[in-house]
């Protein structure tokens, strides 16, 4: 399975989008349509790369728009950068999403007694490669960290790339700790200020800022998926989600082919 995509517009501006192609070339969702599971006997997940390490541009999935490109976020009309908290230079992993996953805001998360924050949940990559925007990797859980930003539950799955040189070393948290030693507690740091120097108060965590491991991590990623179906079968409210295939105004975005594609395979 391959997916290749398609830049529109200028980078860093309001109307830069990413657009997604699968193998036969058709426009397809990222957010919808990607499989969750790259091997599901292995417990391996799928992961849409939205920021590359250490840059600042705030790129995600655009949740509510027609086949949901990445883009960048905007607030009061004005393009997101996340700031540099010394030391770090911007996002320090590959930041991005796991496919078919939605953290619904509609349920309070018994361990964090918040709801959701309306997106898939994200995921934090610390393998060695800095990968592109809009790359699609196969990762390995190995844990979460409980994010409580602005009253909602925003989880962050620590993964590591399956194609990364020293992947078979890491099983678990401990083995982050152990082999990259300072890593998750830069994490931590990091998720805690980065909204300060917009004049926001520190974020908090559920669990006092504890990581929870593999198998707590897969089970979360599991609870997100089955959020995740009930939304498109619209048995959840959608909070305005884009989760049909198209709207009149993109459908002339697409060609002739997808369009027959699209009304042949109903």
């Amino acid at each position: 399975m391959s997916f290749t995509t398609e830049e529109r517009g200028k980078p860093n501006t309001q109307d830069y989008r990413v657009y997604f192609k699968n193998s036969n070339g058709t426009y397809i969702s990222p957010f919808h349509d990607i499989p969750i599971y790259a091997d599901e006997s292995k417990s391996i997940f799928h992961a849409v790369i939205e920021v590359p390490r250490w840059t600042n541009a705030k790129i995600e999935i655009a949740t509510k728009e027609p086949m949901n490109p990445l883009k960048q976020d905007v607030k009061k009309d004005n393009l997101r950068y996340v700031c540099n908290v010394f030391p770090h230079k911007g996002y320090i992993w590959n930041y991005g999403a796991i496919p078919q996953t939605w953290e619904d805001p509609g349920h309070r998360d018994n361990d964090t007694g918040c709801c959701g924050d309306n997106d898939p949940i994200d995921i934090c990559d610390i393998g060695n490669k800095v990968c592109s925007r809009g790359e699609i990797i196969k990762v390995k859980v190995l844990g979460t960290l409980a994010l409580i930003d602005e009253g909602e539950t925003d989880w962050k799955v620590i993964v590591i790339n399956t194609e990364d040189p020293e992947a078979e070393d890491f099983n678990d948290i401990d083995d982050v700790r152990r082999l990259k030693p300072g890593y998750l507690e830069a994490t931590v740091d990091w998720f805690r200020m980065y909204k300060v120097p917009d004049g926001k108060p520190e974020n908090q965590f559920a669990f006092d800022g504890d990581f929870k491991d593999r198998n707590f991590a897969i089970k979360t990623i599991k609870e997100t998926h089955e959020f995740w179906k009930k939304l498109i079968s619209k048995k959840s409210d959608y909070h305005k989600l884009q989760i049909s295939i198209f709207d009149d105004k993109m459908f002339n975005f697409f060609p002739a082919v997808d369009k027959w594609f699209y009304y042949n395979k109903k």
